[in-house]
């Protein structure tokens, strides 16, 4: 089964139109290699109520089945996208941002500054990844695997 797929860009530069987004694209190609259909990407500020927002559209309104998030998730003042994540998820799934954890851990140990969080609402799978374009990257290689047979299930078809 095909998959609908969102990216969101979590960057103030960005969506000023002062820095040009990386990660999003990158994240856009890698779900349209592994099959995935990109129904819906973005840019949104570092605005808390921006950022759920925007995931409420794309979960209740749009349907989509897998909403990643780019940017947001270290330790800045204006890093707000896994309150603003959390504040939509009906159920918070930990066991994804712990293997992008164990993942990204032995090539970096900044990896354990990421405050992503990962969970459902509805029928939609939501994840932060970071911000930089090789962060997301390799957060996602780490979970992708997993990402279909999470996306069956919360569809109810089944093991």
């Amino acid at each position: 089964m095909s998959y609908r797929a969102a990216v969101i860009t979590v960057s103030d530069r960005a969506f000023a139109g002062v820095y040009e987004d990386k990660s999003g694209p990158a994240l856009c190609a890698m779900l349209r290699e592994a099959g995935y259909e990109i129904a819906h990407t973005a840019i949104v500020p570092d605005e808390q109520e921006r950022i759920s927002d925007a995931l409420i559209r794309c979960a209740d309104d749009e349907g989509i089945d897998l909403i990643l998030t780019t940017g947001g998730t270290g330790l800045s003042p204006r890093d707000v996208t896994p309150e603003a994540t959390r504040a939509v998820l009906a159920r918070e799934i930990p066991a994804i941002t712990q293997a992008m954890l164990y993942y990204s851990l032995p090539i970096t140990p900044h990896a354990m500054l990421s405050r992503a969080a990962a969970g459902t609402r509805g029928a939609s799978l939501i994840v932060n990844l970071p911000g930089s374009e090789k962060g997301a990257r390799e957060n996602l290689t780490a979970i992708l695997g997993a990402l279909g047979h999470g996306l069956r299930m919360l569809a109810g078809e089944g093991h």
